[in-house]
């Protein structure tokens, strides 16, 4: 994807999350990897949401409903109903019929089939890397580590035009991956081989994909 194309997507993201009923509330939104890196072209754009989760709902008698309708369950207790009422073709279950949050934000915020990936999860970006990136040690499982060079565009309703220009001409300074890892406490042998799975599995992704992470 050309840059310039990638930073649009990331532009209507950001215009969409500002102006439209949103499935959750969303409280952040950052790009991370190639796009933060200043790469021209990039291979995958990669979007991190940070959402709230909705422990009450706000509809949680229209649930039934739904049931009958789309045959999902969960809509006005994972998802709004307000926002399914507006958007009932964006609904989006997990293989359990239950609404699925970050399938849902997908299907809103991306465009279909481009080489993007969404990231969603109720903790912010750089506490999740720091959560995933100690799962994957424990568990040697080095593709599932958050890449750390993320950059934050939009927290609490406020776009950061600042972040903005300089995404656009590419001025953040970056580390390597493996550098980067090192930083946040790996030891710098396991540093390479960390970073050449994570871009394994990167390489391995196609078209538009998404995962929902709750910490």
């Amino acid at each position: 994807m050309e840059r310039s194309a990638a930073i649009e997507h990331v532009e209507e993201i950001v215009e969409t999350v500002e102006n439209d009923t949103m499935p959750v509330p969303v409280r952040e939104i950052w790009v991370y990897g190639d796009i933060a890196l200043g790469l021209d072209p990039i291979d995958r754009l990669d979007v991190y949401v940070t959402k709230d989760i909705l422990l009450r709902g706000d509809d949680t008698d229209r649930e039934d409903e739904f049931v009958e309708s789309h045959g999902v369950k969960g809509v006005g207790k994972t998802v709004r109903a307000s926002w399914a009422d507006e958007h009932p073709d964006l609904i989006r279950a997990s293989e359990n019929g239950y609404t699925a949050p970050e399938k849902c934000l997908a299907a809103h915020l991306l465009p279909e089939n481009d080489p993007v990936h969404l990231e969603v999860c109720n903790s912010g970006f750089e506490d999740n890397v720091t959560q995933r990136l100690r799962g994957a040690m424990a568990r040697d499982a080095y593709e599932q580590i958050l890449d750390p060079r993320g950059v934050c565009l939009w927290v609490d309703g406020q776009r950061s035009e600042e972040a903005f220009r300089k995404l656009r001409a590419g001025e953040f300074a970056f580390p390597t991956l493996p550098a980067a890892l090192e930083m946040l406490g790996m030891d710098e042998e396991e540093t390479r081989k960390a970073a050449q799975a994570v871009e394994s599995y990167r390489r391995r992704q196609d078209g538009t994909t998404v995962r929902g992470d709750v910490v």
